[in-house]
């Protein structure tokens, strides 16, 4: 099959994210088209044919073309896959053409809020791409190296229609992933997005030394603050306890291959949020989504007590053990 085949699937992102999801759609015997914004890094990839910078020791395989030119992908691909940082999302939205064909299909991978609007990347899409395009969301417990690798992983995709979202998951099912399929994209979206704050708080906690006690009730009463936010915002209670909200919270909080947990550590370690930042060189996404959680709870009026903690030890230089203190003081209630 040729690589400018009207049956391409562009992936949008070349960092971590995009080329594992690029090597997995390959691997599934799929034409992938794989798109970044850092053309010296693309040509890095196609000439090593292994992104040594986030993914290394992962192959990748010849049925992924590497292009540095969106709009050439954008007449070639008939679907869209993409994995870039919510801050991103929008401009590269606005990159692609006004108008996809009738049977196109636009999936996201990416996890987070819209930085300065706190929008769902779902309600961007469609300001965007307009309200005529088949949207989808993947998300669930999953990190990159390991999907690359072939390990056993389980996602959901979402869509409002039943045939959008089982052709997405056709792309990515195979005997090591398992998908499910979704119509609650609201949850999906926000389960995917929460958890990532949650994961700052829980490293806090275990950077200050406080125990597996201690991350075990973040965890738990984290997941009591997803699901209160999550309904507010029109998600479905069930989604919230199944892989996009406690699979993937108690993935990210636990292990230290998340970004957003190690974020949290050097917090509660004593490092500035700046130097971490920096050392990290790649997106923790609940930072940015901290801010806009603690926004969109003010104005829905959800309580968010952990949200609000970690918000203050990001934006307001709130020391991590003032930060947990506050929330040890809190009136008892009813759980």
């Amino acid at each position: 099959m040729p690589a400018d085949a009207k049956s391409s699937i562009a992936v949008l992102g070349a960092g971590a994210w995009g080329t594992a999801l690029a090597v997995l759609l390959a691997r599934n015997n799929q034409t992938v088209l794989l798109w970044g914004h850092d053309k010296q890094h693309l040509a890095s990839l196609d000439r090593e044919r292994e992104n040594t910078v986030y993914l290394p020791g992962v192959p990748i395989p010849e049925q992924v073309h590497i292009r540095d030119e969106l709009g050439d992908i954008a007449q070639a691909a008939l679907h869209f896959l993409v994995a870039v940082p919510s801050h991103a999302f929008r401009s590269t939205l606005q990159l692609l053409p006004s108008r996809f064909s009738s049977t196109a299909i636009f999936a996201w991978a990416t996890k987070g809020l819209e930085p300065g609007t706190g929008e769902l990347l779902g309600q961007v899409a469609t300001e965007v791409l307009g309200d005529r395009t088949a949207l989808a969301v993947v998300s669930g417990p999953t990190f990159a190296a390991e999907v690359a690798r072939g390990l056993p992983t389980a996602l959901t995709v979402a869509a409002d229609g039943e045939g959008a979202a089982e052709t997405v998951a056709g792309w990515l099912r195979n005997d090591r992933v398992r998908v499910y399929t979704s119509r609650d994209m609201a949850g999906v979206q926000l389960g995917g997005a929460i958890k990532n704050v949650m994961a700052i708080a829980t490293g806090i906690s275990d950077g200050l030394g406080l125990g597996a006690n201690a991350r075990a009730a973040l965890i738990t009463r984290g997941l009591a603050e997803l699901t209160r936010l999550g309904v507010a915002m029109g998600g479905m209670k069930e989604t919230f306890m199944g892989l996009t909200g406690a699979g993937d919270l108690i993935l990210t909080c636990t292990d230290d291959t998340s970004r957003n947990r190690r974020v949290g550590l050097a917090l509660g370690k004593g490092e500035k949020l700046s130097a971490i930042l920096t050392e990290l060189g790649q997106e923790a996404e609940g930072v940015a989504t901290a801010r806009e959680l603690y926004r969109l709870a003010k104005r829905l009026r959800v309580e968010m007590p952990i949200t609000e903690q970690v918000y203050r030890v990001l934006y307001e230089n709130l020391p991590p053990q003032e930060a947990v203190e506050l929330l040890l003081k809190r009136e008892p209630r009813r759980e």
